[in-house]
This record gives structure tokens, C-alpha cells and sequence, in this order.
């Protein structure tokens, strides 16, 4: 058939000279502008384009969707002069020329044959949408290109006006490329936001309006597949003949053709569809958009370990996009479920999945490539050091790379399987054990959301897809049989060993595996995700890796003891579990040999005041069993008591030595000092104790003693201890309150005393008391005390005490404690 004349067009010829002249260029062509279909069979009659086109797509259902289009604009079927390949479907042979193939296949490819051997040029078609597979593709294609392939030809091809950057990537001289687009009219409403209604009301209820008031086919943009389904239904109900098409990566190929292409019958579609219809595809027809607002997206959360999908507003980029889908083929109109005036409060774009995304896949791949340092290669968007590090932490786990971050043997075996690493593993210890096929399913059923049916039993899903005989459970199950050959491949090239390194999940675990289920594979790839239950209902769980995960009770999986959790989605703490198989004790026994062990674990009893030591037997953070431990490590214990002891440092040190100390500026007894210096002072009065009661004696001791002399003397000069009376008794000088330094005394200890005692430059506060020790009158000034108000204290106290001496110039006495009568006689 004819090809219909398109923008993109107009500039082909600019795009031919571009690559005769340059190994790189960047085409700038906005949606509709026909650059996914128009460019590549372009290319295919130039001089240096003697070998194939490899044409990226970041979707599987736009890969195959390009591919026929351009297959039908040359009078073929897809599988001849262009094909494409995908992981679950593939038209390709001799012939093809033009290959479309998602962007992580296009990885796998490089990565195994970095020189792209019968590869002329490489295209990246919406590279805009920086998936992290195409950035990666991207940077080993250019890679490539510089070192091995300076024949090869580069396009990215972008539907934002971001071509500087790129162009930055592919050298400074690479050309830009700017195409027009259809100027076809688009109308936006704005219905406005609705809190109160849950997305799938507020969507049917736009859906419907849209589809009374306009003309033309409708496409709907939802979050995920659970809303599609539920928008689905409400619509069933209420427009009993509309044609409702579901468009989503879990639909078969067949249903996905027929939301793309135009009914045959002539009736009208609602096409409900996920961010697959954003880009690259052209639904025949629609001419109406309604858009919820919103976007899910994957992103990895380091602390989890996990990645769970986030619903998030959908930018303004990826809202143009969608309303331009109502505007492809004619005028449209877009109907939005949000505000005109909270439009410009959205993100610009969204953000990379280099920023989002889990990279131990990446610095597998380039570890694979040669690759130590990621910063060497050509980045928009350099990988963050915290992710680059929780992925080496994780590939380390595993054992697929060593501590300078090559591939160990086993890390060569991982990477050669097209998946991500731990799936990877699971399928090689699965091939291990003869037991690929299973393993290789159970890899399957977590990446294919749908297949088998849903819910969180991955071996229900399992039962369920193997009675399976519809196209895509056919397609699926070649598909891991495939992996399972290809592990069964490695595994016996590897020899015996292969994989003993992973998780702990070779020698002696491999020797008495449960080969009827295939949960043990999943626990040996994840142990950290071996899951306990802690609650009768089912509820709640505790993972080997310390964090906690939380369960449908009604789920069947709820009345297991253990569980090998596949996914969870949700925030770290308490993420849901949604994928998992159910184990029993001796199977987490077998699987996990390596990794249960023993330890003395200490804890501090608050409400005694102790250290208690229990010896346990551990999965991790998981206790499997636990006893009273009768010999800790007597330096563990003085380690935990320390520790607790510089929490409370008032609880410790005597009050009286801080205060010295404080009031002297010695700063080794500073309570900063003192953490730091506990060690040294503290522990040795802790050793053989489980517990703080320390006299106040020996802690005071240890501290003076710890004291150079210097120190020692300041303390001793500036902040002495006591005071020695005239009369020769002694009192502990009290530097604790706002009026210190101070001292209680009898007063008739001070007779016979002139001038005021001082510490220091500064006078000592009497604080006098009576033969009985009750408190008469505090001073800073003895000498005015003595000739001023000592006559009315006198001649009251001699009426209290007569027995004891009340002389009028007490100053001119003899000191002593002692009555009238004691004092003549002596």
C-alpha cells in the first residue's frame, strides 16, 4: 500500500545526509510526525547500510505495532524485510532488514556481542522517555562506536525538543534533525479534580460523557490494570453496546491489535489503556483522550530492597502526550480530570529511570561489558552513588562480583541470562538441582504481572498457567523453557560448582533440595526475603533481612509458617506482599543451611538494671530458637554496659566529682570526655558484672586516677574538695548549686575566724547552722557577719541552746563544737 505523505517526510533527506556524513544524529520529530515508521526502511537503500537496522522500542506492544505498520507499508507480513523481537513474541528471518526490538533486548545484544556483528545502524525511537534499558543501550551502543564500530550509525530519535543534549553524547559535531508535526486542532476540557470520588467513579463518569458528546473512537489513560478493569466494568453497565478494549503489556497480542486498529464492523471503541498508549503507537480512529492525571511507575526503594509501583500526577509532558493522541489523525478534543489553573503546579517531566530505578541489572551488565567505574561511559544522567552502591551491595550478596566489582564465576553465569541478576539465580540453582523449568516459571510469573491469573500464591498462578492454552501462556512457557535450557547450558559448562557462591545457595544446600517446590529456589536467590509469620491471622511477617511485610489474612498464603516473597509493593515498612510461595520449616532449613547460625545475643533488661544473654539460633533477623546463654563474651557484656552507662552519665558519676570538675574547667571530666574515655575508666570496674550498681567510691577513684598531674592540681586548687574549720572539723564543699561554691557549718566552728575563707579568687558562702545543724544564716561575708547581725542571732540561739556558747565577739573565742561546760573544763 501507499504510504500516506507525513511530516517526517519532509526532512528524510536531511536524516540520509546527516548519516552519510556523521556516525551519530539526533531526530527531533513530535508525535504523529511518522519518525517510528518512516525512518528506518529509509536508511535501508543508503551506500554504507549494507548490514541491518536495529530499531529500539521501550514497549513491546509499540515494538510490534511498528513493526507491522511498516511491514504493511511495504506490501509484507511482519517477518520479512522488517520483523521484531520481543521477550514473549518474535517475527523475524533471513530476510529482515529492519529489526524492532525492545530496549532490553537490544542490552542483552550488546552486551554479548558488543561489536554488533551484521549491524549497520542502531535507532533509538523515543528515547525521550529515558527508560533505563534504553539509556544503558545508549551508552554501550556509543561505546561500541568509538572502540570497535566506527562504521556504526547511531539516530536517537526524540519527540522533545532535548536534542542538544543528546547530540552532546554522540559528539560535538553530531547534526540535529528537527521535523514538524500534524497541526491538527485539539480541544482540552477541564473537568476539574474530584476528591470525593474514587478515580474509577470520576473516570466512568468522564468516559461516559466524553462518549455521548463526541464523535469518534475514545481512549482512556489510567494508572494501572486494576483501575482499567474496574472503569471497565462501571462502563459494561452503563454503555452495554460500546466496544471496550483493556490496553496493557498482560493483554494478548490479538486484543491488543484490535485496540489499535480501527473496528472492522465500523462500531465505536472506549479504549482503556495504561502509559503503553502514550507514545510511538497511533490508535486508528481515536479522536477523543480522557486523561485520570495520573501515572504508575516503578521505583526501587534501597531501604526495602524492593520495587513497588508508585502512583504519582503525570507530568505535563507525558498529559501532552496523551491529549496529542486525540489529535493524530484529525481534530480532537482531550478531556482532563484535573484543573487548568494546577497544570503548571505538575513536574515537567518525569524523571529518569536512572534516578528511580533498581541498577543492579545495569552494573551487571557492565560489569559484564568490562566496566568497573559507570562514570566512564556517556550518561544524560550520571547513576547516583547510593544506588550504584546498594546494587553492588546486592550483586556482592549474591556472589557475581568481588570486592573490586569484577564478575567471579558466577557473576558470568548470572549475566548471561537474559533477566534481571536474582531472577537469574533463581533459574541457575534451580538448573543445578534439574529443576530449571520450575525455577525459570517462577522467574516468569514475576515479571508477567496476569499471567496465571492473580493473586499473591505464586504455585496457584503456576497450576493455573501450566492448564493454560491460550497464545500467551503458549508463548510464556516456550519462553522459560528457553531460559531453562539456556541455564542448564551454563550450569554444565560451569561445572559443579557453578553458583555456590549465590546468597549462600551452593554446596551442601544444593545436596537434599525439595525438588517438588520450587519456593526453595526463590529463598536461596532472596534469603533475605525468607519470611516468618508473627501473628495467628497471617498478617503480619518477619523477613531474614530484619524488615516487615504485611499479608492479606484472607489470602490462602496466610495459614503458612515461612514464605519466599517474590514482590511487596508499598513503602519498607510493612510493604504488602503480593507474590510469594509457602514453605515449611524443613524446607527453610535445607534451602538455608549456610545461613542459619548461632549467636549469643545480649539484651538490657530496663526494668532490672541488667545485661541478660541468651544464646540463639538465627535466619537472619529471624529467631529460630533461643536459650539462656550461661558464658557470654565477658567483653561484649562490659561493651553493652558501657554503652549504657554513657547514656545516663549522672546515674554514674558522683554528682560532687562533675561537679568539681565543671566548676574547676577540667575538661578531661567534661560528660564529653567522659563517653569518649569510658572505655578507659569505666570498663575495667565493669568487668565480671551484668549490671551499673557501682559504689561512688571506686567510680570517683577511677576518675581521679585517670587525671594527669596537671589536671589533677587544677582540680585540686581551683575546685578543692573540703573545707577545713578552725575548730578542725571537715566539710564537703558543695560546687553543685547556682550560689557554689558553697559550705555547710556549725558556726561555733568558725570562732575565733577574722577573715572570710575563699576558693580560689572567690568567697566560700557559709551556709551556718545550729548545734542542732538547722540552718541560721548564710554568708559571704564573715567579718560583717560577726559585728553585724550575729547579736540577734546570738540572743535568739540562747534561748534555744543555753548549753552552748554565744559569745559577743565570736571572732575573739577559742573555735569548738563543744557545750559551755565541755569547753570550761578543758
Amino acid at each position: 500500500m501507499a504510504a500516506p505523505r507525513l511530516p517526517i517526510h519532509d526532512v528524510l533527506p536531511d536524516v540520509l545526509s546527516a548519516l552519510r556524513g556523521h556516525s551519530g544524529a539526533v531526530l527531533i520529530a513530535p508525535p504523529g510526525a511518522g519518525k517510528t515508521t518512516a525512518v528506518a526502511p529509509a536508511l535501508l537503500g543508503e551506500e554504507w547500510c549494507s548490514g541491518q537496522i536495529i530499531l529500539t522500542s521501550p514497549r513491546r506492544v509499540a515494538a510490534r505495532a511498528a513493526a507491522e505498520r511498516m511491514a504493511e507499508l511495504l506490501g509484507e507480513q511482519a517477518g520479512e524485510t522488517v520483523g521484531y523481537l520481543t521477550r514473549l513474541d518474535s517475527k523475524t528471518s533471513a530476510r529482515t532488514r529492519v529489526l524492532v526490538v525492545t530496549e532490553a533486548i537490544l542490552v542483552n545484544r550488546l552486551v554479548e556481542d558488543p561489536e554488533l556483528n551484521g549491524v549497520s545502524a542502531v535507532l533509538f525511537d523515543e528515547a525521550h522517555e529515558r527508560h533505563l534499558d534504553g539509556d544503558l543501550g545508549l551508552a554501550l551502543a556509543l561505546e561500541s562506536q568509538a572502540v570497535l564500530r566506527e562504521d556504526l550509525r547511531v539516530l536517537v530519535m526524540s519527540a522533545t525538543i532535548d536534542g542538544a543534549r543528546f547530540a552532546g553524547l554522540l559528539g560535538a559535531d553530531a547534526p540535529v534533525v528537527e521535523s514538524a508535526g500534524k497541526a491538527h486542532p485539539l480541544r482540552i476540557e477541564w473537568l476539574g479534580s474530584r476528591p470525593d470520588v474514587r478515580v474509577d467513579d470520576a473516570m466512568a463518569d468522564a468516559v461516559v460523557a466524553a462518549w455521548r458528546a463526541e464523535t469518534g473512537d475514545v481512549l482512556a489513560f489510567l494508572p494501572g490494570v486494576g483501575e482499567i478493569e474496574r472503569v471497565r466494568e462501571r462502563l459494561d453497565a452503563r454503555l452495554p453496546d460500546a466496544l471496550i478494549l483493556p490496553l496493557h503489556g498482560q493483554v494478548h497480542p490479538a486484543q491488543q491489535r484490535a485496540a489499535i486498529r480501527r473496528d472492522p464492523d465500523g462500531r465505536r471503541r472506549i479504549v482503556l489503556a495504561t502509559a503503553i498508549a502514550e507514545t510511538s503507537l497511533t490508535l486508528d480512529g481515536v479522536s477523543v483522550v480522557v486523561d485520570c492525571g495520573l501515572s504508575r511507575r516503578a521505583e526501587f526503594d534501597r531501604a526495602a530492597g524492593t520495587t513497588h509501583l508508585v502512583t504519582h500526577r503525570a507530568s505535563q509532558a507525558a498529559a501532552a502526550q496523551r491529549a496529542g493522541r486525540a489529535a493524530r489523525q484529525g481534530p480532537g478534543v482531550a478531556y482532563r480530570l484535573w484543573e487548568e489553573a494546577a497544570h503548571p503546579g505538575r513536574p515537567a517531566f518525569d524523571p529518569p529511570e536512572m534516578l528511580t530505578a533498581d541498577l543492579a541489572p545495569l552494573v551487571l551488565a557492565l560489569a559484564r561489558w568490562g566496566t568497573a567505574d559507570p562514570a566512564s561511559l556517556p550518561w544524560l544522567d550520571t547513576p547516583p552513588d547510593a544506588s550504584l552502591a546498594a546494587a553492588r551491595g546486592a550483586l556482592a550478596g549474591l556472589g557475581a562480583i568481588d570486592d573490586g566489582g569484577r564478575l567471579t564465576a558466577f557473576g558470568q553465569q548470572l549475566s548471561a541470562m537474559p533477566m534481571a541478576p536474582v531472577e537469574a539465580a533463581m533459574v541457575l540453582m534451580g538448573a543445578q538441582d534439574g529443576h530449571g523449568g520450575d525455577a525459570a516459571k517462577i522467574a516468569l510469573l514475576l515479571q508477567e504481572r496476569g499471567l496465571g491469573g492473580r493473586g499473591e500464591d505464586l504455585l496457584a498462578r503456576l497450576s493455573r498457567w501450566n492448564a493454560d492454552r491460550s497464545g500467551r501462556a503458549d508463548a510464556s512457557r516456550k519462553l522459560a523453557q528457553g531460559w531453562a535450557r539456556k541455564a542448564a547450558g551454563i550450569v554444565g559448562a560451569g561445572g559443579a560448582g557453578a553458583g555456590a557462591g549465590a546468597g549462600g545457595g551452593g554446596g551442601a544446600d544444593r545436596r537434599d533440595a525439595a525438588a517438588d517446590n520450587p519456593g526453595i529456589y526463590l529463598a536461596r536467590a532472596r534469603p533475605d526475603f525468607v519470611a516468618r509469620r508473627r501473628d495467628a491471622s497471617g498478617e503480619h511477617w518477619l523477613s531474614a533481612g530484619g524488615r516487615g511485610f504485611v499479608l492479606d489474612p484472607a489470602s490462602p498464603l496466610a495459614r503458612a509458617e515461612w514464605l519466599a516473597i517474590g514482590d511487596a509493593q508499598g513503602q519498607a515498612k510493612g510493604a504488602r506482599i503480593t507474590a510469594a510461595i509457602a514453605l515449611d520449616t524443613a524446607e527453610v532449613e535445607t534451602a538455608l543451611a549456610r545461613r542459619i547460625e548461632r549467636r549469643s545475643v545480649l539484651n538490657w533488661n530496663a526494668g532490672e538494671g541488667r545485661v541478660e544473654a541468651r544464646l540463639e539460633r538465627r535466619l537472619g533477623a529471624i529467631v529460630l530458637a533461643s536459650g539462656p546463654d550461661p558464658q557470654p563474651d565477658p567483653a561484649a557484656v562490659v561493651d553493652m554496659l558501657v554503652e549504657r552507662a554513657v547514656e545516663n552519665l549522672s546515674a554514674i558519676v558522683p554528682p560532687a566529682l562533675r561537679a568539681r570538675a565543671r566548676y574547676a574547667g577540667v575538661a578531661a571530666l567534661s560528660d564529653d570526655a567522659l563517653r569518649e574515655t569510658a572505655p578507659l575508666w569505666l570498663a575495667p570496674l565493669l568487668d565480671g558484672r551484668r549490671d551499673l550498681d557501682l559504689a561512688k567510691g571506686r567510680v570517683a577513684d577511677a576518675l581521679l586516677g585517670m587525671l594527669d598531674w596537671d589536671a589533677r592540681q587544677r582540680l585540686d586548687r581551683v575546685a578543692p574538695r573540703e573545707f577545713t574549720s578552725p575548730a578542725g572539723t571537715t566539710h564537703a564543699i558543695d560546687y553543685t548549686g547556682d550560689d557554689a561554691p558553697a559550705v555547710e557549718v556549725r558556726v561555733q566552728a568558725l570562732f575565733g575566724l577574722e577573715a572570710h575563707p575563699m576558693v580560689g579568687d572567690t568567697p566560700l558562702l557559709l551556709k551556718l547552722t545550729s548545734p542542732a545543724g538547722r540552718p541560721i544564716q548564710s554568708t559571704r561575708d564573715l567579718p560583717g557577719f560577726w559585728r553585724g547581725s550575729w547579736a540577734d542571732v546570738a540572743k535568739d540561739m540562747k534561748g534555744r541552746y543555753p548549753k552552748h556558747r554565744w559569745p559577743d565577739q565570736p571572732w575573739t573565742e577559742k573555735p569548738s563544737l563543744k557545750t559551755k561546760n565541755a569547753f570550761n573544763r578543758q
